[in-house]
């Protein structure tokens, strides 16, 4: 009888761990929104309704059935591919979200382009740079303070208003230069926290791996300063890095709502929030989920590029 290798046994552990994450993220949001006041089928027939026209909605949606005779229902129906039907706009969830997923994507991944070129710059300028270091550490500091929709405002105030360079609200047009041009705004605004804290993570790690003897062996050996920063340097301080990467990509998930609501943008953001007001079930457990799994998916991809990049994690997972 063959037995079944240790590392598949280990995929399969994180593979079950992570859809139960899901499952239960799943659950806990539905149960918050069933907690929530407010009536789903109130919303959708007016303040003036008669109890007749509330309980017909109720039947038609099944919001009048136990909260998780609901909760299986919607799960068994997403496992199918079917994410339920809107209440507020009558159309499937899946027609809904779909072109909103695009521009959402597109805003995370301009984000985090910037994230990693200026984060992981300043981190290693400010490492390596006795002069500039402090004042680098200083703005990183600053950068790290300012919450999201302050300097969404700044930024409008500085960038849009005073000095035009770009719009304030809104996608753009259909070309993608003009849409990623409307959405450089609410890129920076993604990037400005992000990049203070890689910068940050990237000056301990660097400033740290650059002490280490093996470092002062290569310089001793009149090794060029290029070559020792990276291959003795940075190939070890990627490890932190990455770790913090994950959880920047991870981050800015969740700030994009916030975001999205601040420069008037059409992605799933914002169709959270305006399905959490409207207590929308289908569409805030869609869009939740979507979150959720996309959130762990990259956590486990940077727990993956770790085990790559460190070869004691290697050594662990193959026992």
């Amino acid at each position: 009888m063959r037995t079944i290798p240790r590392a598949a046994l280990l995929i399969l552990a994180k593979t079950a761990g992570l859809a139960l994450t899901v499952l239960v993220a799943a659950f806990a949001m539905f149960a918050a929104l069933n907690a929530s006041p407010g009536d789903a089928a109130s919303r959708l027939a007016g303040p003036h309704a008669s109890q007749r026209t509330l309980q017909a909605i109720r039947a038609e949606y099944g919001l009048d059935q136990p909260m998780t005779e609901r909760f299986w229902h919607w799960l068994t129906s997403a496992l199918h591919g079917d994410l339920g039907t809107s209440l507020t706009y009558r159309q499937s969830v899946g027609s809904l979200i779909a072109p909103r997923v695009t521009d959402t994507l597109l805003l995370v991944g301009y984000a985090a382009a910037l994230i990693l070129v200026v984060g992981i710059a300043l981190g290693i300028w400010s490492a390596l740079s006795q002069r500039t270091g402090r004042v680098i550490t200083a703005i990183t500091s600053i950068g790290l303070a300012v919450p999201s929709f302050v300097a969404a405002a700044g930024l409008v105030a500085l960038l849009a208003v005073r000095l035009d360079w770009f719009p304030a609200l809104g996608d753009g047009g259909p070309s993608l230069g003009d849409h990623l041009y409307h959405l450089t705004l609410p890129a920076i605004t993604l990037a400005i926290g992000w990049s203070a804290y890689l910068a940050q993570i990237t000056r301990a790690a660097v400033r740290e791996e650059a002490d280490r003897e093996h470092v002062e062996t290569a310089r001793s050996r009149a090794l060029p300063a290029s070559r020792v920063l990276r291959r003795h340097i940075l190939r070890n301080a990627a490890i932190p890095i990455s770790t913090a990467v994950g959880l920047t990509v991870g981050g800015l998930i969740a700030g994009d709502v916030v975001v999205e609501q601040a420069f008037g943008l059409g992605g799933i953001g914002s169709a959270l929030v305006a399905a959490v007001a409207q207590k929308d079930t289908d569409v805030v457990q869609a869009v939740g989920l979507l979150l959720v799994a996309v959130f762990i998916v990259v956590n486990a991809g940077a727990d993956a590029l770790q085990t790559i990049l460190d070869p004691r994690m290697r050594a662990v997972s193959s026992r």
